[in-house]
C-alpha cells in the first residue's frame, strides 16, 4: 500500500498540464518518458493511465505482458489488449470518481480484484486521480501485480489471524488457484455442499461475502 501511495503521490506532483488528457496521448513522447521513469524508479506493480472515459493513455511493457498473460490464460472473453476484468476495475473506480473528487478522498481507497484460474494469481487495484479544477480530466491508476511467495507468506499469518481450521485453510488455497467449489470438493474427498459451508464459514470470519472478498482480506492486498 505504501508503495503504491507513493507511485500515486508521484502522478499527481507533476503539473497540471504535465498530466492532463492532451499531455498524456499515445503520441505524447514526453509524457510518456515521465510515467516511465516513474515506472522504472519504484518496485512494485505493472502500471497503466486511463482517462474518466476509459481510454488508455499510458501502458507500461509490464502491464502490457501482464494483460497479455490474463487474457491467454484467463480472461477468455476478451476481444481485445486489455482484458475485461481491468475494464472491470476502471468501471467501478469511474463510479467512485463521481463521489470522490479530492485526493485525499483516495488516501485508504483502493478497488481490487484478486484473479485466479491462471498461471499465477494477479491482483488488480484501482484508484482515481481528481482533478477539482477540471472534473472532465480526471484520470485512473491501474495497476497489475503477481501475488507471489511474499503474499503466501501473509496468507500464512492471516490464517492463524482469523483463527482458520486448517481444512479451512486448505479450501482457502484452492480458491486462490482459482479451482471451483466442485473441484475443491473432488480434491478433498467431500461434498460440494461442504464447501460451500466451509465457505460460509470463512466468509463470517473474515467479515465478507463474496470468495474474492476472503481472498483481499487474507492476503492483506
Amino acid at each position: 500500500m505504501q508503495a503504491h501511495c507513493h507511485l500515486i503521490d508521484r502522478i499527481q506532483k507533476m503539473r497540471p498540464h504535465e498530466r492532463s488528457v492532451g499531455m498524456l496521448r499515445n503520441d505524447s513522447k514526453s509524457a510518456a518518458a515521465k510515467l516511465q521513469q516513474i515506472a522504472q524508479k519504484r518496485e512494485g506493480p505493472a502500471i497503466m493511465v486511463f482517462t474518466s472515459s476509459l481510454k488508455l493513455l499510458y501502458q507500461d511493457q509490464a502491464a502490457w505482458k501482464l494483460c497479455t498473460e490474463i487474457n491467454q490464460h484467463g480472461d477468455k472473453s476478451s476481444r481485445g489488449i486489455l482484458p475485461p476484468s481491468v475494464i472491470e476495475v476502471c468501471n467501478e473506480v469511474k463510479k467512485q470518481l463521481q463521489l470522490k473528487t479530492h485526493s485525499k478522498d483516495w488516501e485508504e481507497f483502493r478497488i481490487k480484484r484478486v484473479l485466479m484460474g491462471l498461471q499465477r494469481p494477479m491482483l488488480v487495484s484501482g484508484v482515481g486521480l481528481p482533478n477539482p479544477e477540471h472534473p472532465g480530466e480526471a484520470q485512473m491508476l491501474v495497476t497489475i501485480e503477481v501475488i507471489g511467495r511474499q503474499q503466501h507468506a501473509v496468507l500464512e499469518q492471516s490464517k492463524e489471524r482469523f483463527h482458520l481450521t486448517e481444512r479451512e485453510g486448505t479450501v482457502v488455497e484452492h480458491l486462490l488457484k482459482g479451482w471451483t467449489n466442485k473441484e475443491i470438493g473432488n480434491a478433498l474427498g467431500i461434498t460440494e455442499q461442504t464447501i460451500k459451508e466451509h465457505i460460509k464459514h470463512i466468509m463470517e470470519k473474515t467479515k465478507t461475502t463474496t470468495r474474492t472478498g476472503i481472498l483481499v482480506q487474507l492476503l492483506g492486498v
